[in-house]
């Protein structure tokens, strides 16, 4: 059994997956295995249409399925926004139809969600191989001025072909790209939390997301080429990323610190200056580099020998706390809330603290050599970043040094997960790591 066959017994959603050259041709295949005796209805946009929507189409008619005419989203501001999603409910709900989204990030959570609240399975054909989000529950959707991610099950089946995506615009590989190099960090942020008792590691989660992402991840200059067989294998590794959360029902395998950053900027509607929303892999990538560096820092630390009862002393109550939450929150009431909620679910008292550090410190020798072969090095990752044409520096997503310091002193409460910075807090180091990153001769040394 391969990786893909092995994920699918385990995924909760997806119960298909085609991957390879040509295989746009095979959606017909695939709907009628997965939806026998059903109408099919494309959902697009214009772009999407013209690189893939018609070869859907044509492969569709060619096997003789039933399909409602296509629905193309023509709007040049499409966002997955909520206006469109009651766009596509008003088309699909009269219609006894599975819908086949054409697309990448915002058709596909368009898609999914409006399938979704009509009760309905979908299938997905990706155009780009932009991040791990096809493949994962939940549609990443914008309501009320405010991006919400609302539950909802990933498509029954997925077609991805490396010629389409390795044809995409430059940016989308380099978003999915981003978004796949988080996935280093992530698996240090997770065997963290394992040492300390806060999150176990799922084997099979943790091989489906880790096995093969080194490969995925070697040349970042060939992806940003257009390589169909680098796109590929970026693809595969994006999609085995989603498959895992689908298998453990969680998010843990894919995400840590470096989408902390990226939840926040999140909340504070990170834009360009000409309104257009700074693309999630993006701002994952910026989060990764920081995620390294604070890893690094760790690394230098002589956690073997550890005063874990001058740390147990230091550690606040839960009402000293909530009043440091508040302080470092003040006038942003969203953050506010977010932070009492998230830091209270990962709280511990002190003699809890006492029993996280003293097993940290009983790992540390033998857990400090598997992170430090785990991660790729900061000025590797910044390499690559570079190659792949994403962001390499925060200012290349609007958010300057000082804006990005004042966002790691948010990064300790923004998410109950515990990650890196979880354990700098616990160590009161939290001030040594951002005089290090920020201070004279820093990574992002901050002039004021």
């Amino acid at each position: 059994m391969n990786k893909i066959e092995s994920a699918l017994k385990r995924t909760t959603d997806t119960k298909d997956l085609f991957i390879g050259a040509g295989v746009v041709s095979r959606t017909a295949e695939m709907f009628l295995k997965l939806f026998p005796g059903k109408k099919a209805i494309i959902i697009a946009d214009t772009n999407t249409w013209e690189v893939a929507g018609k070869a859907v189409l044509q492969s569709l008619e060619a096997a003789g399925v039933a399909h409602e005419p296509s629905f193309v989203f023509d709007d040049p501001d499409l966002y997955a926004e909520w206006k469109f999603v009651e766009q596509l409910k008003a088309r699909l709900e009269p219609l006894d139809a599975v819908a086949i989204a054409v697309g990448s990030g915002v058709i596909n959570d368009l898609t999914k969600y409006t399938s979704h609240i009509l009760g309905r399975k979908y299938m997905c054909v990706g155009t780009a191989a932009s991040m791990d989000g096809y493949t994962a529950y939940g549609a990443s959707i914008t309501k009320d001025g405010n991006k919400q991610t609302f539950s909802c099950p990933a498509p029954y089946g997925f077609v991805m072909d490396p010629v389409i995506a390795a044809a995409a615009p430059k940016e989308l590989a380099a978003s999915g790209y981003a978004d796949l190099i988080a996935k280093i960090p992530a698996g240090a942020d997770w065997m963290l939390a394992d040492a300390v008792g806060a999150e176990a590691i799922d084997q099979f989660g943790w091989d489906l997301v880790q096995d093969g992402l080194r490969e995925s991840l070697s040349a970042p200059a060939a992806v940003h080429a257009g390589d169909v067989e680098m796109t590929e294998k970026l693809s595969e590794g994006l999609l085995m990323s989603g498959f895992a959360m689908q298998a453990i029902h969680s998010s843990r395998p894919a995400s840590g610190t470096e989408h902390q950053f990226s939840h926040c900027w999140d909340m504070e509607n990170l834009a360009y200056p000409n309104g257009k929303h700074v693309s999630h892999g993006f701002k994952v990538g910026i989060g990764t580099l920081a995620s390294t560096a604070s890893l690094e820092f760790l690394l230098e630390k002589d956690i073997e020998n550890l005063d874990v009862d001058k740390c147990v002393r230091s550690w606040k109550s839960w009402e000293e706390m909530e009043k440091e939450i508040r302080e470092v929150f003040a006038g942003k009431p969203g953050h506010l809330a977010r932070g009492l909620e998230e830091t209270r679910g990962k709280y511990v008292d002190k003699e809890g603290l006492r029993r996280q550090l003293e097993a940290l410190k009983a790992a540390w020798p033998e857990l400090k050599e598997k992170i430090r072969a785990q991660i790729i090095p900061f000025d590797e990752v910044y390499r690559n970043l570079k190659q792949v044409g994403a962001p390499y520096e925060p200012e290349m997503i609007c958010v300057d040094r000082a804006r990005m310091r004042k966002t790691f002193s948010y990064i300790p409460y923004m998410r109950s997960r515990f990650t890196n910075i979880d354990i700098v807090y616990r160590l009161g180091l939290m001030d040594e790591l951002t005089g290090r990153l920020f201070g004279k001769g820093g990574i992002w040394e901050v002039t004021e």
